[in-house]
């Protein structure tokens, strides 16, 4: 479809944006910044999402329905896999990760590779803020283009 090439190519500029217009050594603000991005659309999207739905009856269902219907939303696929230490970290693994299949594969392209996940790491955390989950949400990849989101939820 149309659109996928658009949120793509939009979310590339976005990243070129950040990343070229701060100073080389605040790369870590230009990080900050799309992890910002990413919370904002994620609460928003999460608030439109559950409009009708009824509230979860625990952290289970609220990750199942970030891996299901949150993310089919946003990038027309499921999460490939859900695990969970069941004491508040959650490890969600994409396979082929739409934002990375555009990267080259290589090692040298791993560490690359982040600058591009801090968006969806800001998804998740604003789609759980909005939720009532208080949570650090990391991402790591390993072998392109799969990459692993780890969730830990803060206990209060």
């Amino acid at each position: 479809m149309a659109d996928d090439g658009l949120f793509e190519f939009l979310h590339m500029e976005i990243v070129s944006y950040c990343h070229n217009n701060d100073l080389k050594d605040e790369k870590e603000n230009a990080l900050a910044k799309l992890e910002c991005m990413g919370y904002r659309v994620g609460q928003r999207l999460v608030e439109r999402l559950t409009k009708e739905c009824s509230r979860f009856k625990d952290e289970l269902d609220t990750m199942k329905f970030i891996c299901k219907e949150l993310w089919t939303v946003v990038y027309r696929k499921q999460i490939d896999n859900l695990r969970t230490n069941h004491q508040g970290v959650y490890v969600l693994q994409d396979h082929k990760f739409k934002l990375l299949t555009q990267l080259s594969d290589g090692k040298q392209y791993l560490d690359s590779a982040l600058k591009f996940l801090a968006f969806p790491c800001g998804l998740i955390r604003g789609a759980l803020s909005n939720l009532g989950i208080t949570s650090v949400v990391t991402a790591e990849v390993n072998t392109m283009p799969a990459c692993k989101f780890q969730i830990q939820i803060q206990r209060v």
